[in-house]
C-alpha cells in the first residue's frame, strides 16, 4: 500500500465472540460470572496461604503467586470485554490496545514460568527430599521468582515496542474479544517480518523452555516414584504433585488446542472461541483444582471462612 494511504491509527474495533444483539446479555452474564468466580477463588487461595502458617512453604509461595498472576491475567482482557458489551461499543483505543497486549503477555508468560518453577519444586521435593529445605531456601525461591518476572517483562516489552513501529491502514477490525498480538500484527500494512521473527524466537523462551523444564521434572519424578516399594509411598508422592500436574495439563492442553485450531482452520471465530479456554476457563478452574485435590488448602480455607 502507498505510504500516502497510511495514517496514524487511533483505535481498533474488537469484534468479540458474537455480533448478534440477542447474544450480548448472555455473553455478559456468562463472562461476568466466570470473572467473579476466578477473582474470588484465586483471592481465597492467596488469603488461605497467608493466614495458615503451615502453608508458608516454597510450594504454596509459588501457588500464591500463580493465583495472583491468574487474577491479573483474566483482568487484562475480560473487564474491557464486559465494558464494551455493556456500553454497546466495540472500540478500543490504540494506546489501550497496546497496554492490553502488554499485560496479557506479561501475566500469561509469568504463568508459564511459574508452572515450570513449581514443577522443579516438586522434582526437588520428591527426588531429593533430604536436601529440599537446603535447595529450596527462601533466597533461591525469591531469585526464581525475580528471574521469571524479569524474563516476562522483557518479553512483553519487546513485543509492545515492536508494535509501535508498525503502520496500520483502513482495516482495523480485530476478530477477537481482546487485542491478541498475532491478530494485531496481521492488520499492519507495513513489513511485519521482524515482528513474526520475534514471535517465533520468543515462543521458545516463554513456551518451549518452561515446557521442557516441566517435562524433564516430571519424567524424573515418575522414575523416582516407580522406585518406591510401598504402595502408600507411591500414592503420597503422586498426590503431592497431582494438583500441579492437573493445572499444567489444563493450561498447556488448552493453549496448544488454540494454536492447533488456528493452524487447522481459517475460521478466526473458531480460534477465538478456543482461546476462551486458556484465557478465561483455565484461571477459573485452577482454584477448584487446588482446593479439591489438596487437603492442606481445604483446611486453610476452613480457617478463612471461620
Amino acid at each position: 500500500m502507498e505510504p500516502g494511504n497510511q495514517t496514524r491509527v487511533s483505535e481498533f474495533i474488537l469484534l468479540g465472540l458474537s455480533e448478534e444483539t440477542e447474544m450480548q446479555p448472555l455473553l455478559f452474564g456468562l463472562f461476568l460470572s466466570m470473572y467473579l468466580v476466578t477473582f474470588i477463588g484465586n483471592l481465597l487461595i492467596i488469603l488461605a496461604i497467608i493466614i495458615d502458617s503451615h502453608l508458608h512453604t516454597p510450594m504454596y509461595f509459588f501457588l500464591s503467586n500463580l493465583s495472583f498472576a491468574d487474577i491479573c491475567f483474566i483482568s487484562s482482557t475480560v473487564p474491557k470485554m464486559l465494558l464494551n458489551i455493556q456500553m454497546q461499543n466495540k472500540v478500543i483505543t490504540y494506546e489501550g490496545c497496546i497496554t492490553q497486549m502488554y499485560f496479557f503477555m506479561l501475566f500469561g508468560g509469568f504463568d508459564n514460568f511459574l508452572l515450570a518453577v513449581m514443577a522443579y519444586d516438586r522434582f526437588v521435593a520428591i527426588c531429593h527430599p533430604l536436601h529440599y529445605t537446603v535447595i529450596m531456601n527462601p533466597k533461591f525461591c525469591g531469585l526464581l521468582l525475580l528471574i521469571s518476572w524479569l524474563l516476562t517483562v522483557m518479553y512483553s516489552l519487546l513485543h509492545s515496542l515492536m508494535i509501535l513501529r508498525l503502520s496500520f491502514c483502513t482495516e482495523l477490525e480485530i476478530p477477537h474479544f481482546f487485542c491478541e498480538l498475532n491478530q494485531v500484527v496481521q492488520l499492519a500494512c507495513s513489513d511485519i517480518f521482524l515482528n513474526d521473527l520475534a514471535m517465533y524466537l520468543t515462543a521458545g523462551l516463554v513456551g518451549v523452555i518452561p515446557l521442557t523444564v516441566i517435562l524433564f521434572s516430571y519424567t524424573k519424578i515418575v522414575f523416582s516414584i516407580m522406585r518406591i516399594s510401598s504402595t502408600g509411598g507411591k500414592y503420597k508422592a503422586f498426590t503431592t504433585c497431582g494438583s500441579h500436574l492437573s493445572v499444567v495439563s489444563l493450561f498447556y492442553g488448552t493453549g496448544l488446542g488454540v494454536y492447533l485450531s488456528s493452524a487447522a482452520t481459517q475460521n478466526s471465530m473458531a480460534s477465538t472461541m478456543a482461546s476462551v479456554m486458556y484465557t478465561v476457563a483455565t484461571p477459573m478452574l485452577n482454584p477448584f483444582i487446588y482446593s479439591l485435590r489438596n487437603k492442606d488448602i481445604k483446611q486453610a480455607l476452613k480457617k478463612v471462612f471461620s
